[in-house]
Formats: structure tokens, C-alpha cells, sequence
């Protein structure tokens, strides 16, 4: 009985692939480096941790609240969830390597020179989201929600620094990860996986989205509050239509590849 042997170009499209069990491997692989990165980060974080609670609480400071505690804990997590915000952002180029280690194996040879830019501008992305939502976003909330309660309903406010805490968190990572928008299509175009066309046409369905996960991530139900990451994510999607009409070209097949 002869075996057939697959031409070199099907030879090596066939080492190219991998199995279900080696996909978990290889994503087991790069989250245990990604904890890595984020412990080692996180440990040099952890010295600059009360010099990041008066960063951070400056923007109640300024309103005229002063944070309470109401556990003898609370003091410790809170550091340690300042330290672990300040290590995702400083191992966030790792990270994001991360990401697309993971990735690349699916790619074609010539899609993989893209790591390096996708690497640069998505780590760039991901802080300026942050640097968004503390001059600007998380400001904004906290003033509003404080308006809401102490001069709209004469509450006097007496603020937990966990749930103040929490909130800026949640809004940190929420809008760095709103701002890889652009860097994703991006490669995506490149790739010829999507194109400007697609991309306008299905933009009533992007807002949609939108303002669905704006009202799942953010801490309350009112519209400004919604807006604050609705609008960001519509504004880089159309950033993004520009990023892949100029970049985007049809995705080919190099010959062995």
C-alpha cells in the first residue's frame, strides 16, 4: 500500500496546524507568562503603592471628600489593587507579546512581520486609555455621581475607598481595552481579514455594540455615565475604518507558506 505525499506547500500548511490540545498548551503557556510579567511588575509596583493612593485620590481630594475604611483590611488590599493596576499597565507590552504568540501560528509568514507594530501602538493604545480615563473619564464620573448624591439629593457623602477604588479600576481597564480598537483592525486589515467597506457598513451594529458594553462596564444605569465609554469606542471604531481603508488589502496566500 503506497502513502501519498502531499505536495510541499500542503506539507507545510499541515506542520503549520495545531491540534485543540496543543492550543491549550500554548494558552496555558502564554497566560503563565502573562502572570509572570504582571507578579514581577506588580512587585516593584507595590514600594510606589502609597504615592499611587494620592495620585489616584486626587480627584475626590479635590471635591472635599475624604475616602473612609471600614475594615482593618482594607488599607492592605487596597495597596495591593493599586499595585496590581500600576503592574497590568507597566507589563502591558509584554502582555500584549503575549497575545500574539498566541496568535501568530495561525498567521501566514508574511502576516507575522506585523508583530512589532502591533505590539508598539497597542501598548500605546492601552495606556493612553488609561491616561484618558484618569484626566478625563473618571473625573467626570466621580464629580457627576457625587453632584447626583450630595447636591442633588443633600446626602452628606461619606465614600468607601474600596468601592472608590473598584470604580477607578473598573473604568482603567475598561478603557484601555476600548482604546486596542485601532491597533486591532489594524492587523485585521492588513491581514485582509476585514476592509473599510465591511467595516462602514456594519457600523449601525458597532454603535449598538457599543452602548451595550458601555452599559454593562459601567458602574451605574444613567447616560452620561454610559457615554463616557459609548463614545470612545464609536469614535475608534471610525478611527479604525480610516486605519483599514488606508492600510487594508486583500489577505493572500504566499506559495509555501
Amino acid at each position: 500500500m503506497s502513502v501519498e505525499i502531499p505536495p510541499p506547500e500542503e506539507e507545510q500548511e499541515l506542520r503549520g496546524q495545531m491540534s485543540f490540545l496543543d492550543h491549550l498548551e500554548e494558552l496555558r503557556k502564554r497566560i503563565i507568562n502573562s502572570l509572570i510579567a504582571v507578579g514581577i511588575a506588580m512587585a516593584a509596583s507595590w514600594f510606589f503603592a502609597d504615592n499611587l493612593f494620592r495620585i489616584i485620590s486626587a480627584p475626590i481630594e479635590k471635591a472635599g471628600v475624604k475616602l473612609a475604611m471600614s475594615k482593618l483590611t482594607e488599607g492592605f488590599n487596597l495597596e495591593l489593587k493599586l499595585a496590581m493596576i500600576a503592574a497590568v499597565f507597566l507589563a502591558s507590552p509584554f502582555i500584549i507579546a503575549q497575545v500574539w504568540l498566541f496568535i501568530a501560528p495561525g498567521l501566514y509568514k508574511h502576516e507575522r512581520k506585523y508583530a512589532l507594530p502591533f505590539i508598539f501602538f497597542s501598548s500605546l493604545l492601552f495606556i493612553t486609555g488609561g491616561l484618558f480615563g484618569y484626566f478625563i473619564a473618571f473625573p467626570y464620573a466621580a464629580q457627576f455621581l457625587l453632584d447626583w448624591g450630595a447636591k442633588g439629593m443633600g446626602l452628606t457623602p461619606v465614600i468607601m475607598a474600596s468601592d472608590y477604588f473598584d470604580l477607578f479600576i473598573m473604568i482603567e481597564l475598561g478603557l484601555g481595552v476600548v482604546f486596542e480598537i485601532p491597533a486591532v483592525i489594524f492587523v485585521l486589515s492588513r491581514i485582509g481579514l476585514v476592509s473599510a467597506g465591511f467595516l462602514l457598513r456594519n457600523t449601525k451594529y458597532a454603535i449598538l455594540i457599543a452602548f451595550v458594553v458601555a452599559a454593562v462596564i459601567t458602574p451605574t444605569s444613567d447616560i452620561p455615565n454610559m457615554m463616557i465609554m459609548a463614545v470612545p469606542m464609536i469614535g475608534l471604531y471610525l478611527l479604525g475604518i480610516i486605519v483599514a481603508f488606508v492600510f487594508g488589502k486583500k489577505r493572500r496566500k504566499e506559495p509555501g507558506d
